[in-house]
C-alpha cells in the first residue's frame, strides 16, 4: 500500500525565528506556528481552537525566515510530518513536527502581520511570485536530525 505524508498550514508565527547552523554549515531554524480553526458547538455557537505547531526549516528557508518573520508575521508552510522520539528521565517521549519543504510569505504591501518595521514589504516583493511560478522549494533534507 503506497504512503503520502504531505501537510500545508497558513497560520501565525509564535514566537521569533532563532537561525543557528549545523556543524556542516547548513542554516536551520525552528518556527513555532500557531494555526486557527473556527466552528460551530453542539450550542450552535462559533468556538475558535487554535492549533500550536513546531516546524523545522532548512537552508536557504531557513535564512529567509529568520530575516523575514518575527512574531505574529502570516506564513504559509508545505512539507511532512516527523515523529521525533527521546528519553528524559527514564521515561519515553515524543512530539510531532513538521519539517518544511516550501514556505511561502504572505501579506501585502504596507500591511502589518507582524513583521519587522519595513520588512514585510521587501519580503513581499523579493519572495513572492506571481500564481503561475513555481514556488520557491527547498532541496532535500535529511531524515535524522543533525546534532548541534
Amino acid at each position: 500500500m503506497a504512503s503520502y505524508n504531505r501537510v500545508i498550514l497558513v497560520g501565525n508565527v509564535t514566537r521569533d525565528p532563532e537561525l543557528r547552523y549545523t556543524p556542516g554549515g547548513m542554516a536551520v531554524t525552528d518556527v513555532g506556528l500557531a494555526v486557527n480553526d473556527r466552528r460551530k458547538n453542539s450550542e450552535g455557537e462559533w468556538v475558535e481552537e487554535t492549533t500550536f505547531v513546531d516546524v523545522t526549516l532548512w537552508a536557504r528557508q531557513a535564512e529567509v525566515a529568520s530575516e523575514y518573520l518575527s512574531k505574529g508575521s502570516p506564513v504559509l508552510i508545505e512539507g511532512r510530518l516527523k515523529l521525533d522520539t527521546w528519553e528524559t528521565d527514564g521515561q519515553k517521549r515524543s512530539k510531532l513536527k513538521v519539517v518544511g519543504s516550501r514556505m511561502q510569505l504572505l501579506g501585502t504591501r504596507g500591511a502589518g502581520g507582524g513583521g519587522r518595521p519595513g520588512a514585510q514589504q521587501q519580503a513581499t516583493s523579493q519572495y513572492s511570485q506571481p500564481d503561475d511560478a513555481p514556488a520557491y522549494d527547498a532541496p532535500e533534507t535529511p531524515d535524522n536530525d543533525i546534532p548541534f
